[in-house]
């Protein structure tokens, strides 16, 4: 007979972790006597980051004492306690191997129903005092797994488990934890995986995007993984293209219109993604990267990039002062995830200054398909001087069946017309939203400075737009993903202190930072990224969880330790990887 040997509980608290500040809730401490087991939570339990851990689903975490057993054999340990894994409850004789999804449970006077194994992050390995834990946990097999609570009531240690149910399915919790995180996904597991009900939305979320990986046919890497930032890879390298044509299309922004004069093909942009190029630095020393939206329809012989030329942005300077019609410039294949995706609902571009480049991109794709999607343009330009692309903008919306635009100036020329070249006199704004008459169901996609960003975020939070439906490009870098860090202070991208000149160049292309690789200083990337400040993604920081996957515009790297399933080609974990000569990293 299963039974239940400890239940812990533990509140959030705030812990000191690398000289930041981690709010965590994984310390649990043994519960005296009975305790509520909630819909939620168990009774005197939270957790720190609820992206992550509790809810419906992940109500009660359980681990094994067969398993501590195990731990403290492999890593020579003796100091384990009850909770020591940040579990709810401690039991006996319900191993990963043998108990599956949907399997049900009564225990004390509550019913509890297996929903999915545990997903490991970095604080397990805080808790116990070794940074690996969250891959070994999962590559032995061994990761837990959450109870979701069918029936609400009083459980403590010493009362028996007694199986009162299972799913038709019968997949163990180490199973399903093998099917996601190795490198083996066979299609009739992922279906069989699929049709158990007790399943949590999460993981279902990732087998189906495993198996839609394999039903087109581009499986590479772990789809079930891969976040949405490190979509659409291509492969790393830089091409020369030619420069045949430059158009100055608003005071500050030049347009570059890019060739490949041999005649080779060059591969089709998804309408939003950007380019990196290599440029050389006007003082000598290593090279520039930067990242630039593609602005023009999409082509197999052109690319179009456009520039704002600004008073201390080096690469802009350089191209407007130096670079002319035949230059060569070295230039990456497309990428990026901020897309156009298909649907036939309304949809919102929402644009400021040069922001306007990867919307135009939509907007073209959206005029050659003729789309009879609801399309709203709202753009936010200075004056019409300022306006890039205004003629073309507007000719793009009234090509569509179903397209309205409209415009705000901030400080408008007195030549310029209301009614004609712009719509109203400001921002924009929630109140330019309304009389837009935008639908609340669209949508949206947004494009500008960091001001006009948080300003569209926040105008979209009022009036009750599903976060889904909000898709958003940054310049300067990606949004940061640093589960359960709290206070830090946020800086703009810099080198590092003390940066040495020998050593492999890391260049992160969004950021535009590069530095010196020194091994004995930086475990991973991730850990170099970070003494830059350059925003990162990542939770295991083992290799696991695919967090940190990120685009990898050139170069090659190895891996310590190797992740227990590798990224998509020409992507890569920053976590876990170290470079091989010079790389450039799509940060």
């Amino acid at each position: 007979m299963a039974r239940l040997l400890s239940v812990n509980v533990g509140l959030p608290r705030d812990i000191d972790w690398k000289g930041r500040t981690v709010h965590t809730g994984i310390w649990k401490e043994p519960v005296h006597g009975r305790c509520w087991a909630g819909r939620l939570n168990l009774a005197g339990d939270g957790q720190g980051d609820l992206a992550g851990h509790g809810g419906e689903q992940r109500a009660v975490f359980v681990y094994q004492i067969e398993s501590y057993r195990h731990w403290q054999a492999q890593l020579k340990r003796t100091d384990f306690v009850y909770g020591q894994f940040g579990e709810n409850f401690t039991i006996e004789g319900m191993p990963d191997s043998a108990v599956c999804i949907g399997d049900r449970y009564r225990i004390g006077t509550a019913v509890f129903e297996v929903t999915q194994p545990r997903v490991t992050c970095y604080r397990v390995g805080i808790r116990t005092n070794e940074p690996r834990m969250p891959a070994l946990l999962t590559s032995s097999g061994r990761p837990g797994f959450y109870f979701r609570v069918l029936q609400e009531g009083a459980v403590g240690a010493g009362d028996d488990i007694v199986k009162v149910g299972e799913a038709d399915e019968r997949v163990s919790v180490a199973g399903i934890n093998a099917l996601l995180y190795s490198p083996h996904h066979p299609r009739d597991r992922l279906e069989q995986a699929l049709r158990i009900d007790a399943l949590s939305p999460g993981w279902r979320g990732s087998f189906e995007a495993l198996l839609r990986d394999q039903t087109t046919g581009t499986a590479s890497g772990n789809a079930g993984l891969a976040p949405a930032a490190a979509a659409h890879p291509v492969a790393p390298g830089f091409r020369p293209l030619t420069v045949t044509a430059i158009e100055q299309v608003s005071a500050d922004v030049r347009s570059l219109t890019l060739q490949d004069t041999s005649g080779q093909p060059l591969q089709t942009a998804l309408p939003g993604q950007y380019v990196v190029l290599r440029l050389p630095r006007p003082t000598g020393g290593p090279p520039l990267f930067r990242s630039y939206s593609l602005s023009g329809a999409a082509s197999t012989q052109r690319y179009r990039i456009s520039v704002k030329i600004e008073l201390n942005g080096a690469a802009g300077t350089w191209l407007h002062k130096h670079v002319h019609v035949g230059d060569a410039l070295d230039v990456s294949a497309p990428r990026g995830s901020f897309v156009l995706q298909p649907g036939e609902g309304p949809l919102v571009l929402l644009s400021a200054g040069i922001g306007v480049t990867p919307v135009l991109a939509m907007l073209h794709a959206l005029a050659a398909a003729g789309s009879t999607r609801p399309v709203w343009w709202l753009h936010g330009a200075r004056d019409r001087q300022y306006h890039a692309f205004a003629d073309e903008a507007r000719g793009l919306v009234h090509a569509l069946a179903h397209g309205r635009s409209y415009v705000c100036y901030s400080r408008p020329d007195s030549r310029d017309r209301i009614g004609e070249d712009f719509d109203a006199t400001g921002h924009l704004s929630r109140a330019a939203l309304d009389e837009a008459g935008v639908p609340r169901g669209a949508d949206f996609y947004l494009c500008g400075p960091t001001r006009f960003m948080a300003d569209m975020r926040m105008a979209l939070a009022a009036l009750s737009v599903a976060p889904e439906r909000i898709h958003a490009e940054i310049f300067n870098g990606g949004e940061a993903l640093t589960p359960g860090i709290v206070g830090a202070r946020a800086r703009a991208p810099h080198p590092p202190e003390g940066d040495a000149d020998t050593g492999p160049l890391v260049s992160f292309a969004r950021s535009g930072v590069a530095a010196h690789w020194n091994a004995a200083v930086y475990p991973g990337i991730l850990d170099m990224a970070e003494a830059c400040d350059v925003p990162v993604r990542w939770s295991c920081r083992t290799g696991v969880c695919h967090n940190c996957e990120s685009g990898l515009v050139s170069g090659t790297v190895s891996y310590g330790p190797e992740p227990l399933d590798m990224p998509a080609q020409g992507n890569v974990l920053v976590c876990c990887a170290q470079p091989v000569g010079d790389v450039v990293v799509d940060l």
